[in-house]
């Protein structure tokens, strides 16, 4: 029987990297939940072994229920009915699966009736999902929003709404606006305290909320009267069985049928105050959002590895000219830059969510105790890579999603055009993940600081000092002038003294900062498991000594003068 876990040795392969160790500690806290609950693990091993009784649950579910549920939901969608999102009927099918599974409160502690789960396998289990149907993944994904509450909320509101998101209730993040888009900064909805009834309520309109009649949503609005910009938003929670929301619209959208996207209208709904006032985006929306980068980030591994499968699958049956496609060199040139992408973004988002879980760890660790000077001095570490690793993750892994799924139409030919084909859906189900949660354009602003103060640099030179297999060392050989090339490219965008040059530039840094950070993070990969990753080490390389010479060439060679060729008039 089918299982999208163990049929790709490759997720597993990444619970064995070097970190893990250290994580699991961390995660665990010294394994003290092992006194109190029976069901947690005793040491490393038998952590380990816990997320991959985990993790195969999960590849079942997705390829035995969700997978062959994914047609009727994409063509059914959800529908309105007097204010209320109803689910596509296959949708209450994988709610109910994945809820008797224990799918849910992946991350919560274990007090609260959740899992205790690190990141990596959270996000393990999103890829899983979303190669199953991605518009699922979305729903199931966003009880990772109930990370903020942890984070942020009163021990009385994490005792209230934790254990109902760990029972399985949904969750959504409402901050989009018809006027505020990715400037959050113009968000209106209007946040007031009513005395008499010693609550705040809310009034406005919400946009593209993904998910958007769920139980319990986090909510940016404005409470403080007079301000226009961030300082003044702050986070609340609304509860659903409190009322006052209505969907007022579902969108029609090119892909994810499945997750609903609906514009609602709050009229004196009651809320509660997450945190504290006029921090809603300044710090718990940018909590929220790098946790979303990495959820979509994951998501888009799993349709790079649907994508893959399905045109691998395809190329080895057809055949034509008396000869099975698989063996032509343009369709098997596209399968192993396919394979890896796939293999190299797969280790770009564990490594991402690595770093997130070691710091995460340390920060909630820092609730009960003081840190020790080498562990804040860790914390602080981790904190930083995971906020340079979270917008490569996100940006680049959509794009390669939209490259795979694209593809794997082209391999099909006139049958993927075909909506009998899945690939027509993966392609259209893609095509998002490199708008929501921040576009690709707004990562590149993420990580651009991270490129001219020097933090990837120096992050590519440690990996440099690593040592590789003997078969692989050919290959850090010609990672080693694309790394000078690089560095000369930044010096030369960093000497402009013109800030358009540097904005029009950026997006090149960006990709060239990437593509050299996974071609290293491959050959690692390969160095440890030969059998799982040297072909897509091979090619990965030489994908990045293409596009690394060529970026570098370009930007060298550009000048302000040269703006005015591509302004539009």
């Amino acid at each position: 029987m089918a299982n999208y876990y163990t049929d790709h040795p490759e997720i597993d392969f990444h619970l064995s990297h070097p970190l893990m160790k250290r994580l699991v500690e961390l995660k665990e806290d010294s394994f003290k939940d092992a006194k109190e609950f029976d069901y947690a693990p005793v040491d490393h091993e038998d952590a380990i072994e816990n997320y991959r009784r985990i993790l195969d649950i999960t590849g079942d579910v997705a390829a035995n229920v969700i997978e062959p549920n994914s047609e009727s939901v994409d063509l059914e969608g959800p529908h309105l009915e007097n204010g209320r999102m109803i689910y596509a009927s296959k949708t209450f099918e994988n709610l109910d699966v994945t809820r008797k599974a224990g799918l849910y409160g992946v991350s919560m502690p274990r007090r609260y009736g959740g899992l205790n789960l690190p990141m990596v396998v959270f996000s393990m289990m999103s890829e899983v999902i979303s190669a199953s149907d991605a518009g699922f993944q979305n729903i199931w994904s966003l009880q990772s929003c109930i990370d903020t509450l942890y984070e942020f909320a009163s021990e009385e509101q994490r005792q209230k709404y934790i254990p109902r998101i760990c029972a399985g209730e949904t969750m959504s993040m409402d901050l989009t606006e018809p006027d505020a888009g990715s400037d959050l900064q113009r968000v209106m909805l209007k946040a007031t305290y009513d005395e008499k009834e010693n609550c705040w309520r809310l009034n406005g309109v919400k946009r593209f909320i993904t998910n958007g009649d769920s139980d319990i949503h986090l909510v940016l609005a404005r409470s403080e009267e007079g301000t226009k910009d961030g300082r003044g938003l702050s986070m609340f929670i609304y509860d659903k069985r409190n009322g006052g929301v209505d969907v007022r619209h579902i969108e029609h959208k090119l892909g994810i049928h499945g997750s609903p996207t609906c514009e609602l209208t709050y009229k004196n709904a009651k809320a509660e105050l997450c945190g504290d006032r006029k921090l809603g985006l300044i710090k718990y929306v940018m909590a929220l959002m790098n946790g979303a980068r990495l959820g979509i980030a994951a998501q888009s591994v799993g349709v790079e590895q649907e994508a893959y499968n399905e045109g691998l699958a395809y190329a080895r049956e057809r055949a034509q000219f008396g000869e099975k496609i698989i063996n032509f060199p343009a369709v098997y040139d596209m399968l192993s830059r396919m394979k890896a992408k796939l293999d190299a973004g797969r280790s770009l988002l564990y490594q991402t969510a690595r770093y997130v879980d070691i710091y995460k760890s340390l920060e909630d660790i820092a609730r009960f105790r003081k840190l020790e000077p080498e562990e804040r001095a860790e914390m602080k570490q981790f904190s930083k890579l995971a906020d340079a690793f979270t917008p490569l993750a996100k940006g680049m892994n959509s794009e390669y999603a939209s490259q795979n799924a694209y593809d794997a139409i082209s391999i099909h030919g006139g049958s993927g055009f075909i909506m009998e084909y899945k690939s027509q859906r993966l392609y259209r189900d893609a095509r998002i993940f490199s708008i929501y949660e921040g576009t690709t354009q707004l990562q590149v602003v993420a990580a651009i600081r991270y490129v001219t103060n020097g933090t990837y640099l120096q992050v590519i030179k440690d990996m440099m000092q690593s040592e590789v297999s003997e078969e692989m060392k050919p290959l850090k050989a010609r990672i080693a002038p694309l790394v000078d090339l690089y560095e000369k490219a930044v010096t030369y965008v960093k000497e402009q003294q013109s800030e358009a040059v540097h904005d029009f530039l950026a997006r090149r840094l960006y990709d060239m900062t990437t593509e050299i950070i996974m071609s290293l993070l491959i050959m690692d990969d390969a160095t440890r498991a030969p059998e799982l990753f040297s072909k897509s080490a091979n090619v990965y390389v030489r994908m990045t000594e293409e596009d690394v010479c060529a970026k570098a060439y370009y930007v060298m060679h550009f000048t302000e003068a040269d703006l005015a060729s591509f302004r539009a008039e």
